[in-house]
């Protein structure tokens, strides 16, 4: 099983009033009134610090995004965040996950970044390339909610072969039209970059990762428990392509907190969470799901797979609630050691985003979580696939599986 502090890079001091004075942490909550630049270029720096301390403390990767106009994690060029990290002296692979292809145009910028981070970090690239959500998609740059798709695999088909084909050449696409098709430099990676696919729940995504060999990685903030029957629809296309089951095939992003005690978790995390769950997640049906972003099979499918209960608001619900329908996995170590397992085995999932900075949390407590998992957790989780057999075919060709459990990384001048 593979490690990787993934952070989403939310912004840290929502007012308490949020989810009632506005409609939407993301695409329209203005960003003079609650986006402070100041407090943005600390919490970036504070961003930074805690990725190199999991660096420091021996993850397997450490894992960016991109997202736009929102407080949830706006991190809006993911590239910018990866370049330091590509330059320390590492084998922690830098999973970009990813850059959102439809932005792009052309997209052989994406194509660009992710070669001259390959190149900078050594071959530690992973290259995610997702569809994006409709919040960045449609809402904040204004995809026609229609072309969200047919622009992403135009704009894969172009960074694939500006990967693989000699320059230059010409491209004549729909929404990419280039005479000189000639990045300078090409990755390392041979023939590129491994390429991960982030899902959110359509099921197009799982053909388009059987199809291209590709990781498919349910981004999810339900839990694992909840997320069985998505995953299992992945599983279910993978037979049906005639592919093995390598559980490296697939990734998962699950809130983590660990403390030395159950009690002492809920008292360090718990207002955390209720902020994450109650501000973070904020977002009306109209910008998560307009009309025509889905196909009408996704939608059938997240109807009758994903539909959940209305309950009581995050405000409402107690720690037993969080952690009883496993959307955290947070306690001793011994409990996040047993739920681990049972989230790997129950989802054959062997890459694992874990979420370990939540929304409102400062970096002394971050730092402490990461040391806390780093130490007392990691060591008893990370031979969990390799010990049946399985080789992790999409994991960067420079990132070195650590052995020891913290390393002491220093920048490369």
């Amino acid at each position: 099983m593979k490690s990787i502090f993934f952070h989403f890079q939310g912004y840290r001091d929502l007012p308490d009033d949020f989810t009632t004075k506005y409609n939407s942490v993301w695409v329209t909550p203005p960003n003079d009134e609650l986006c402070d630049p100041v407090k943005t270029g600390e919490y970036f720096r504070q961003n930074l610090e805690e990725l190199e301390y999991a660096d420091e403390m021996g993850f397997d990767g450490l894992g960016v995004n991109e997202h736009h106009s929102n407080g949830y994690g706006y991190s809006c060029s993911p590239n910018l965040i990866a370049m330091p990290l590509a330059r320390r002296k590492s084998d922690a692979a830098i999973v970009v996950l990813g850059a959102t292809l439809p932005l792009y145009n052309p997209a052989i910028r994406v194509a660009e970044e992710f070669a001259l981070l390959d190149a900078v970090s050594g071959g530690r690239l992973v290259a995610g390339l997702p569809v994006g959500s409709a919040m960045d998609t449609v809402g904040a740059y204004g995809t026609p909610p229609t072309q969200v798709r047919p622009k992403y695999y135009e704009a894969h088909d172009l960074i694939k072969q500006a990967w693989t084909r000699p320059g230059p050449f010409p491209f004549n696409g729909q929404y990419n039209k280039l005479r000189y098709v000639n990045p300078w430099p090409k990755p390392i990676q041979k023939p590129h970059p491994p390429v991960w696919l982030a899902g959110g729940g359509s099921v197009e995504t799982w053909s388009f990762a059987t199809d291209n060999n590709y990781t498919y990685n349910y981004l999810s903030f339900s839990g694992y428990v909840k997320a069985r029957a998505l995953m299992q629809g992945y599983w279910d296309q993978v037979e049906k392509a005639g592919l093995d089951d390598n559980p490296y095939r697939a990734g998962f992003a699950q809130i983590v907190l660990v403390a030395d005690s159950d009690e002492e978790a809920e008292k360090l995390y718990f207002k955390h969470v209720q902020n994450f769950f109650a501000k973070a997640l904020h977002i009306p049906p109209y910008f998560g799901a307009p009309p025509g972003f889905m196909s009408a099979e996704s939608m059938r499918f997240n109807m009758l797979k994903g539909a959940k209960p209305a309950g009581p608001g995050p405000y409402e619900q107690t720690w037993a609630d969080f952690i009883g329908d496993k959307r955290i996995i947070a306690g001793g170590p011994d409990r996040v050691i047993h739920e681990l397992k049972e989230a790997a085995t129950s989802l054959r999932a062997g890459h694992f985003m874990f979420l370990m900075q939540v929304q409102s949390m400062d970096t002394e407590l971050t730092k402490y979580n990461i040391k806390t998992f780093a130490e007392k957790v990691m060591p008893h989780i990370r031979g969990f696939w390799d010990k049946q057999g399985y080789v992790d075919h999409w994991w960067p060709q420079g990132a070195v599986k650590p052995t020891t459990t913290a390393r002491q990384p220093e920048a490369v001048a």
